[in-house]
């Protein structure tokens, strides 16, 4: 099993600490650094910026959501990167969610699975350098009865085949991510659960498409924080698990909320969502139970996180994403230097 980091969202005060702790992921071996974007920093520009100061490290879009960019315009950044990088970007791509594609982007938040396959076809017949044509339910290239023809990519990309993520939650968009990409992108992955929550999804689509999980990368994110007092450990994650599981999208259209339910918190789930759309953030947060936070995240000691990770290296992870927690950047930077102790204890290192 390999190890990432996620970085998450850029501009939240802490700009510089994030490059270092991108620097010491490389030092240290890490295989992939991921950032993300939501309404904030663009990934792109991020991810340029941390491949510019790093050596070996890959850069990962955690993720680029679809409605921001036409297809077009997202393989182009790929190729970019990847040149730039000398072969070090993969590719994260996701829909987002309701609030954010309509009110941010202006884009309809409606048959999401459609649309993500078309993008991905579109996306990996750019890379590919072929002259770019296509006719479907939600993109036409190009456009009939106009000045528009095929078009091929210009830039050359680093390598043939730029990996390519999709950030998946429900059965169906897991089990089509299984299908046309190379990897999947999971949050809130619990050891216990993954396998009937998403891996097995993962597993029909790949057979689906003629092939085996061999190759694909099952590619969950971890928040991490070290130390011996796990209930006190776990209640810094109480406001992030809250957020997610109450706040993210609408009462109707929450997946993280459905997951948390599918994990056997249904009842605990209404509550965290009714307390927090209704205001009252702290009621949600202290909803939330200390189990689902600790099958959620990696807290304790070195050892302990160690048997967390054997966990999920026999659940079907191939690489383990950690969001290291600390006040410091000595608090995150010795969080990370645990990830990969932990790791070696394992026994999964490569």
């Amino acid at each position: 099993m390999r190890l990432g980091i996620n970085l998450g969202y850029w501009g939240a005060g802490m700009d510089g600490d994030n490059l270092a702790v991108a620097q010491e992921a490389d030092r240290l071996g890490y295989d992939v650094c991921w950032a993300a974007e939501a309404y904030g920093s663009d990934v792109p520009t991020v991810l340029a910026w941390v491949a510019a100061r790093t050596e070996s490290i890959d850069v990962g879009s955690a993720i680029m959501q679809i409605p921001a960019r036409q297809p077009a315009m997202t393989a182009m950044t790929a190729a970019t990167l990847d040149s730039l990088s000398g072969g070090r970007f993969r590719l994260g791509l996701g829909v987002s969610g309701p609030q954010v594609s309509e009110g941010w982007y202006g884009v309809k938040f409606d048959k999401p699975l459609a649309r993500t396959r078309e993008y991905v076809e579109i996306v990996r017949r750019a890379m590919s350098r072929e002259r770019l044509s296509y006719e479907g339910e939600h993109w036409t290239l190009p456009l009939p009865d106009g000045p528009g023809k095929p078009i091929k990519l210009t830039v050359h990309p680093q390598r043939e085949h730029i990996p390519l993520y999709i950030a998946a939650i429900g059965p169906k968009n897991l089990e089509q991510t299984g299908e046309i990409a190379d990897g999947a992108l999971l949050i809130f992955p619990s050891a216990e659960h993954i396998e009937e929550t998403a891996v097995r999804h993962l597993r029909a689509g790949r057979e689906k498409a003629g092939r085996t999980m061999e190759g694909f990368d099952v590619c969950p994110t971890l928040p991490l924080a070290i130390g011996d007092d796990i209930n006190g450990l776990a209640d810094m994650f109480r406001p992030y698990t809250a957020l997610y599981v109450g706040g993210m999208g609408s009462r109707k259209q929450n997946f993280y909320n459905q997951l948390a339910q599918r994990m056997g918190y249904e009842k605990e789930a209404a509550e965290i969502q009714d307390k927090y759309l209704s205001g009252d953030k702290a009621g949600a947060a202290a909803a939330v139970p200390h189990r689902l936070i600790d099958q959620t995240t990696l807290l304790g000691s070195v050892d302990r996180i160690a048997d967390r990770m054997q966990a999920y290296a026999a659940a079907g992870v191939t690489t383990l994403t950690l969001a290291p927690a600390g006040f410091t950047l000595d608090e995150r930077l010795a969080a990370l230097r645990a990830g990969t102790d932990a790791l070696e204890r394992s026994g999964l290192a490569a």
